[in-house]
């Protein structure tokens, strides 16, 4: 399973950012995808997650202010970012797994456990 992200880069506070996240078919067809996120000296934390029904799962650091979505002509995952925050500073990670395992209790996880594949991560930087 083969991940690759792109789209981070520097922005100011109040600005916005779109990650995109690219895979395989079978992948991007068969598998939840998530974005992940980890700033230096804090553990990854889940961002979003979205399954492959469509169905949608937000820290809650993040609701109302970022959004996860597919676009299946080009086989890709994104995550829009709005009103980024200093805290929002971290380098991001795309994640994929079976619904085996990132679908926890009925819902998709955001628990770094939950998910076997990741991308190499985008920098995300957000200047105060």
């Amino acid at each position: 399973v083969q991940l690759v992200e792109f789209g981070g880069g520097s922005v100011q506070a109040g600005g916005s950012l779109r990650l995109s996240c690219t895979a395989s078919y079978y992948t991007y067809s068969s598998y939840s995808m998530a974005w992940f996120r980890q700033a230096p000296g804090k553990e990854r934390e889940g961002v979003a997650a979205i399954n492959r029904a469509g169905s949608t799962n937000y820290a809650d650091s993040v609701k109302g202010r970022f959004t996860i979505s597919k676009d299946n002509a080009t086989l890709t995952l994104y995550l829009q970012m709005n009103s980024l925050e200093f805290e929002d500073t971290a380098m991001y990670y795309c994640a994929a797994d079976t619904e085996g395992f990132s679908v926890v209790a009925g819902r998709i996880s955001l628990g770094r456990k939950d998910y076997r594949y990741w991308g190499q991560g985008t920098q995300v930087t957000v200047s105060s």
